[in-house]
This record gives structure tokens, sequence and C-alpha cells, in this order.
């Protein structure tokens, strides 16, 4: 139960680049409403959760493209965003279509309740995907 009735238990603040890249990559793979929307944040739902997508500013002088490629995956970073799906295989494709990644099946893991997969998104956030084991095969 959240601690207060109108807010989710839990929240988490991501600064990206393009947040309405990474919106539409996140509301995708995992499924999440989009709840709100302004020039420079996105605020994303799950049931109990929000991912709220903040700009953390411009860069002069370089074009769109130069922002996105290649990407440079965060693996060292101290957060990871762990999004529940239904199948895994189907994320790594729209992943991949989204310019995100899943890696492969041979990475996939699985402890007692879900099946995981490592990735990040298109601007290199690590991310792991995972499916309630009983979708595991």
């Amino acid at each position: 139960m959240p601690l207060i009735p109108s807010m989710p238990s839990i929240a988490l603040v991501l600064f990206v680049e393009d947040v309405a890249r990474l919106s539409v990559f996140y509301a995708t793979i995992a499924k999440m409403s989009v709840q709100d929307t302004g020039p420079n944040y996105a605020i994303l739902a799950l049931p109990g959760f929000e991912l709220i997508l903040h700009a953390y500013g411009q860069l002069e002088n370089q074009d769109q493209q130069d922002l996105i490629s290649p990407v440079v995956v965060r693996e060292d970073s101290y957060t990871k965003l762990c999004l529940p799906v239904a199948q895994i295989e189907e994320v790594r494709i729209l992943a991949e279509q989204l310019g995100g990644r899943i890696k492969s099946k041979e990475h996939e893991w699985s402890s007692e309740n879900f099946c995981a997969c490592d990735g990040n998104d298109p601007e290199g956030n690590v991310i792991q995907v995972r499916m309630p084991l009983m979708a595991f095969s």
C-alpha cells in the first residue's frame, strides 16, 4: 500500500537526453502508461511504480544523430532499472527496433520466480527485463 494514497510506492527519476525517444522506448517494452509530459519531462507508470524521465540539458551545436550514435553503455552505473515483461524474446525485438538492446538468449538467467536478461536503452542506461518463470520455456 502506498505511504500516501495518491502516490505510487516507488518512483525513479532517470536523467536523459531525449525524453520523447525514451518515453516511447519504455512505454513500448514495459507496456507503461504515459501519465504526464512536458517539454523537459515525462512520467510513465506501472501499478505502484512511476518512471520519471527528466531532460538533463541540451548539447549545443550537436546534431540529434550524434546524441544517439554510437551508444555508450553505462555498465558502471550505480542503478539498474528492472522492468516486468511478458516475454523477453518479444521485448528483445522491440528494444532493437527502438534503438536499445536486450542481450541474446544465452545471457538470460533465472531465479526462483523469474527469468531475466540485461540490456540497455537507446542512451546506454543499463536495464534488466524480467518475465515470470511460468512464462520461461
